[in-house]
């Protein structure tokens, strides 16, 4: 776990610097650095859909994950749940930057592939990498929408220790084709949150973020009954 507390410390670093610079930075400045996080956020989405697509072995799973877990987001109303819950504490497009941080910090291969290196090697390579990556990014972020971003932090470790554990306690069942199925789903939607920040097109991602649960169910099932 040496590799994920030094990925929340740097988020909460990244943090802490933005949300001074917020301060004396002008409304322009601003949304110059929304684009800016929009433009990172979509090119990070594209690249990681990009390069798993030629490996993916199911390559019509990511459209019923992201079809079965809409369908279970929007039944849940995960998106106006969270939006509501924001609102309580803070005002202004705290949630938008949050569900942002959330998926850009979590969903990643980086994110994904450095707790399961580190459980099953003891490498933190990945995560070292990861945590300088997020902490720029926490910078950025911080800056736009305050130090209520911070709040991803607590999202990555519970996200990274349970893939940690679960690794530990599965081994080699956490094969290949699984993680390449998940960091496709969740590079499409890293691409919608830039698309958002973009204001191309508002979707909403916290309403389809069951869906990375869809390709361990689906593939488990497969290898299954083969």
């Amino acid at each position: 776990m040496i590799g994920t507390l030094f990925n929340v410390g740097m988020i909460l670093v990244g943090c802490t610097v933005g949300s001074l610079f917020k301060k004396g930075i002008k409304p322009a400045y601003h949304d110059i650095l929304m684009q800016a996080l929009g433009l990172a956020a979509t090119v990070i989405g594209i690249n990681a859909v990009v390069q798993r697509m030629p490996q993916s072995k199911y390559p019509v799973l990511f459209i019923v994950s992201l079809a079965v877990g809409g369908l279970i987001g929007q039944a849940l109303d995960l998106q106006g749940r969270f939006d509501k819950l924001v609102g309580r504490f803070s005002g202004g497009n705290l949630a938008e930057g949050l569900a942002t941080a959330i998926l850009l910090y979590c969903i990643g291969s980086l994110s994904i592939l450095g707790p399961i290196e580190a459980a099953l090697k003891h490498d933190y390579t990945f995560l070292f990498t990861n945590g300088m990556l997020d902490g720029i990014t926490s910078i950025v972020l911080a800056s736009t929408f305050g130090f209520g971003i911070a709040i991803a932090a607590g999202v990555l470790f519970v996200w990274q220790g349970s893939l940690y554990v679960l690794a530990l306690v599965l081994q080699g069942a956490l094969s290949t084709s699984i993680l390449n199925e998940i960091t496709i789903v969740g590079g499409i939607l890293i691409l919608g949150s830039g698309l958002g920040l973009l204001n191309i097109k508002k979707i909403n991602t916290l309403n389809l973020l069951p869906s990375l649960v869809i390709p361990p169910i689906v593939i488990g099932l497969i290898q299954l009954f083969h």
